[in-house]
């Protein structure tokens, strides 16, 4: 595709801005067709590059004696002592909960579940921070509901409960809900396993539910827009993904 004005609107629709639609233009030197315009909205999401939050969470410190694992895995390590170590992940699911509640929080639980065994640790425990908007209002009850049950529904189903959390209603979160989960896995520290591979003529095997075309453009789509329009939000369903409980936990 090489029309302007086509492109000008689909990058909009993929969740880029017109200033990263220039920078685009400006790394490849020409315009960018419709597969490089997907391409760099979904590295480009606020789902995978942190674009607006990155610079806060440089605050933090990521580094000491027991941590074993920083940023830049797929969770933190640290080492607690007799040779067991700790796998930890939080991540936030706002905006595709707010479109499909229940499968928004699930598939929030089940990502954080990926990212502490795939570490080598077993997972044990759920938590939820969640924010919601008033409960008289009938869209954020419908929410709330729909992501409570989600992120227990999920963590049952793969045998990890959900052993705490904390919910506030407000006003400020009645359009767009914040929906975090946390996930504590435990390990004997010889069995981390970190996110790499080496060699050449390695075979690579993609092991989990069936691939459909639910949660195409999720992270660009939904990480990074805001929602008020219900026929709009509609449209946006099918890019929440459908979690498979059963099949994460055979894995």
């Amino acid at each position: 595709m090489t029309d302007v004005q086509s492109n000008e609107s689909i990058h909009r629709a993929l969740g880029l801005t017109d200033d990263e639609y220039s920078q685009i233009v400006e790394i490849l030197d020409r315009e960018p067709n419709y597969l490089e315009l997907a391409m760099f909205s979904v590295m480009w999401s606020e789902h995978c590059s942190y674009k607006s939050s990155r610079i806060h969470l440089r605050r933090f410190p990521t580094a000491g004696d027991h941590v074993l694992v920083g940023p830049g895995e797929g969770a933190g390590v640290v080492d607690v002592g007799d040779g067991i170590a700790v796998a930890i992940r939080i991540e936030s699911h706002n905006h595709p909960s707010a479109i499909e509640p229940y499968q928004g929080a699930a598939t929030g639980v089940g990502g954080i579940l990926r990212d502490i065994f795939s570490m080598g640790a077993r997972p044990i425990a759920v938590m939820d921070p969640l924010r919601f908007g008033p409960l008289d209002d009938a869209r954020s009850r419908w929410i709330a509901e729909g992501v409570v049950s989600g992120v227990s529904g999920y963590g049952n189903s793969v045998g990890v409960p959900t052993i705490g959390g904390e919910t506030v209603f407000d006003e400020t979160y009645a359009d767009n809900p914040l929906v975090n989960v946390f996930c504590l896995g435990v390990m004997p520290t010889e069995r981390l396993v970190l996110g790499r591979a080496e060699g050449v003529g390695n075979l690579a095997v993609l092991l989990g539910s069936s691939t459909g075309r639910d949660g195409i453009g999720g992270v660009s789509v939904l990480a990074s827009a805001g929602f008020s329009d219900d026929e709009a939000e509609a449209d946006k369903r099918p890019s929440v993904q459908v979690g498979d409980p059963y099949e994460e936990k055979r894995l």
